[in-house]
């Protein structure tokens, strides 16, 4: 695939991750989101409907991990590369879902924090901006 394409198609599927941020919060279930907007630290955490909340949360983060695998592709051109993400995605929403619905059922009131940036790890495409610097160190360390 020509440079040009790649590049295209990169900016492309970063629109997509804004368009997911900025378009489609109406559209996922997410109390926690007011929540954290107000008076968090004096108010307890809102009911959440656990079923509901979550698979809102695997479909945001599906969709942001889908986007992010491909920009990730596209840039290094690795299919080890793309295994490897494939798998630290799955482990990291797997730890952190569990970790989130931990700190939400047993009403941790006392890591408010905790909640908020594990959530926000999981509803944004945070490990994206992780990943991609990371690849491109090693890709450095193993030319010379």
């Amino acid at each position: 695939m020509r440079k040009s394409v790649r590049i295209l198609l990169i900016v492309v599927l970063l629109f997509m991750l804004i368009s997911i941020r900025a378009f489609l919060q109406p559209y996922f279930y997410d109390p926690l989101l007011d929540y954290f907007k107000g008076n968090f630290l004096y108010t307890s955490i809102p009911d959440l409907n656990f079923g509901t909340y979550f698979l809102n949360i695997f479909y945001r983060y599906a969709l942001n991990t889908i986007i992010s695998l491909a920009i990730i592709y596209l840039v290094f051109n690795d299919v080890k590369v793309l295994y490897f993400s494939a798998k630290f995605y799955i482990l990291a929403f797997l730890a952190l879902s569990l970790m989130l619905f931990i700190l939400l059922k047993f009403n941790v009131t006392q890591n408010y924090m905790l909640i908020f940036y594990i959530r926000r790890f999981l509803i944004q495409p945070l490990f994206v901006f992780i990943l991609l610097p990371a690849f491109y160190y090693q890709k450095l360390l193993s030319a010379k």
